[in-house]
């Protein structure tokens, strides 16, 4: 045999490999995934960019000064504005955080230092997955059970309290995920300088993901500042301002634009897309936070 005549590649067999066969048939799989790729990639931009720009295009349209300063009007009547649904919901969303974020710093680095391997934590990630992945208005009904059936009334308490247990399970993932990011040899150069655990873990590792904490805390309230089934049965909406002590209905832009977009008033359906394109554009504004925080962390 000649010695560049090339020799055919056998099986395990001895049998020869028909590589004129095989290769053709690869090239046609990959090219077919590539449009099928490329065509579901087009089509669901053709999708995201209308409802964008629609949402852009009737939005603005309602944009005014009085948006900012005028609650919402009666039915029927002109002007007005979205300023007590605007308040409303910081009220809704600072209550949620503020319950949210120390639970799920605790629970979270729990999860992560304290209960590696133990029956205890692997319970407590399971019960958080399912959280997690609860459909919201599941939660705004056991909040209306838990706090609106026995006070009699709609209130902010509820509706925070609905958010905060929506927040809750994103806050214990990220928290966990980042401190389980922290490398060991911080741990035990804290523990070789004599430093109890709980020292290390708010001196050292805290620290260390303080970033990736604070970016959970922020998907967490970008995860919530839209959220309207959970608000209808334990918040409500108020087209005035509401109480001091926050009970009786509270406006909130979620409930408000889900009521004006179904109504046959035009004033209130102008002030529904621009109350969806604020709140659009509040959580496009903290996601691109979020990814300047994780761009960080990744840096350090």
């Amino acid at each position: 045999m000649d010695a560049m005549t090339p020799i055919p590649a056998t099986q395990a067999g001895g049998s020869p490999v028909r590589a004129s066969r095989v290769r053709p048939g690869r090239r046609v799989a990959d090219r077919m995934l590539r449009i099928a790729s490329l065509l579901a990639t087009m089509v669901g931009a053709v999708v995201l960019g209308s409802i964008l720009v629609m949402l852009i295009w009737k939005g603005v349209e309602g944009f005014s000064f009085a948006l900012f300063t005028q609650p919402t009007p009666g039915p029927g009547s002109e002007g007005g504005g979205i300023a007590n649904a605007i308040l409303g919901s910081l009220i809704l969303t600072v209550i949620g955080i503020a319950v949210a974020t120390p639970v799920g710093v605790m629970a979270g680095t729990y999860l992560a230092e304290y209960g590696r391997g133990s029956r205890l934590a692997d319970v407590i990630r399971f019960l958080n997955d399912i959280l997690l992945s609860a459909p919201s208005i599941l939660i705004g009904l056991f909040v209306y059970t838990l706090m609106v059936r026995p006070m009699g009334t709609y209130s902010g308490w509820a509706g925070g309290v609905a958010l905060a247990i929506i927040a809750t399970p994103v806050i214990v993932r990220t928290t966990e995920d980042m401190l389980r990011l922290v490398p060991g040899t911080l741990r035990e150069a804290g523990a070789a300088l004599g430093a109890p655990p709980s020292k290390v873990i708010m001196s050292v590792t805290w620290r260390a993901a303080s970033a990736g904490i604070v970016t959970g805390i922020i998907l967490a309230l970008a995860r919530i500042a839209g959220e309207t089934a959970p608000l209808l049965f334990t918040a409500l909406n108020n087209n005035s301002w509401f109480s001091p002590d926050l009970m009786g209905g509270v406006a909130n832009l979620p409930v408000m634009i889900y009521q004006f977009a179904l109504s046959p008033y035009g004033n209130w359906q102008g002030l529904a897309w621009a109350g969806a394109l604020l709140i659009t554009a509040t959580i496009l504004l903290l996601s691109i936070v979020a990814r300047v925080f994780i761009r960080d962390q990744r840096a350090r």
